[in-house]
């Protein structure tokens, strides 16, 4: 009766098997074991960084004297050690001979150059971004005119502003008023001027032309306009909304609407429709009528003459 193979014998020749099976690539020979190899170490490592980067996330998380925005530099900055690192490991424990890429480093280098140039920009601006904090999760924007996000100005002059939502490695995720996700590059944000609405404080003011006719009392006008104003729960009770007569139009007697409000993010073309509307009721009951636009056209009379020519 024929023994069993050790185990540990059947391994081993397993293993030499895999090894002599593979190819000829130049002047070295890449092993079917090699292959093997190579691809369960790239996966240990890959599963070792995400525990890792799970665990710092945890970690920085739970420190409550880091805000958002260092926390998620830490994140990065430690992403990136991380990703270096096992990098370089798994080149040292395959064996892997740099020196034998030489013939093709030239070529490769240039053109992953070219081929990251972009992606190596996006990153390093997404870092300084987060280093200066100069924008922040959650900030309220304006990049550039605004086409960026979705278009230029609103009607009214409002700007197409967004709330930042994450800033990633290659791009800031921007969610705008009508609920699109912009991903604006971050190297756009380093090129293009930026208006944060939120990098002293998060109150903004909002400004409105309301026309009020000649006919009626100006100062009773501005009171309703200022009350309406007042009223409402968004709007800030300090400082106060501000009524002031801007100029004497052909039409009207025109008024600004000033308030402040500290949620630029809930919207601003709605709190308008919301004060514009409560203004018309107020009117409405107190007997204004807002002036509509009109031209009046005076017709004036010929000089009689005489038809007769003078002899």
């Amino acid at each position: 009766m024929k023994t069993p193979e050790p185990v540990h014998l059947g391994i081993t020749r397993t293993i030499e098997t895999l090894k002599a099976i593979g190819l000829d690539i130049g002047s070295n020979f890449v092993s079917l074991y090699g292959v093997i190899t190579g691809l369960l170490l790239a996966a240990l490592l890959f599963i070792l960084f995400k525990m890792a980067m799970r665990s710092t996330r945890w970690l920085l998380r739970r420190n409550h004297q880091l805000d958002e925005a260092q926390c998620l530099l830490t994140e990065k900055l430690i992403g990136i050690s991380l990703g270096g690192f096992a990098l370089l490991l798994g080149i040292d424990v395959l064996g892997i001979d740099l020196t034998a890429l030489a013939f093709f480093s030239g070529a490769l280098g240039l053109a992953i150059g070219f081929g990251l140039q972009k992606t190596v920009g996006n990153l390093i601006a997404g870092i300084i971004l987060l280093m200066d904090r100069s924008i922040k999760p959650g900030d309220v924007i304006v990049v550039g005119d605004g086409s960026v996000m979705g278009g230029g100005s609103l009607p009214g002059g409002l700007p197409n502003v967004g709330r930042v939502a994450k800033i990633g490695v290659r791009a800031v995720n921007v969610i705008t008023r009508d609920g699109k996700k912009h991903l604006i590059p971050n190297e756009l944000l380093m090129t293009q001027p930026v208006e944060n609405w939120s990098y002293a404080s998060r109150e903004v003011r909002v400004r409105m032309q309301i026309p009020v006719p000649y006919e009626c009392d100006l100062r009773s006008a501005q009171a309703i306009i200022k009350q309406a104003a007042m009223d409402n729960a968004r709007i800030l009770p300090d400082p106060e909304p501000m009524v002031w007569i801007t100029a004497f139009g052909p039409r009207a007697v025109d008024h600004e609407l000033r308030y402040w409000i500290a949620d630029p993010e809930a919207g601003l073309g709605n709190i308008q429709g919301e004060v514009f509307m409560e203004i018309w009721d107020r009117f409405q009951q107190a007997g204004i009528v807002i002036p509509y636009p009109r031209q009046d056209v005076l017709i004036k009379k010929a000089p009689d003459t005489d038809p007769t020519p003078s002899s």
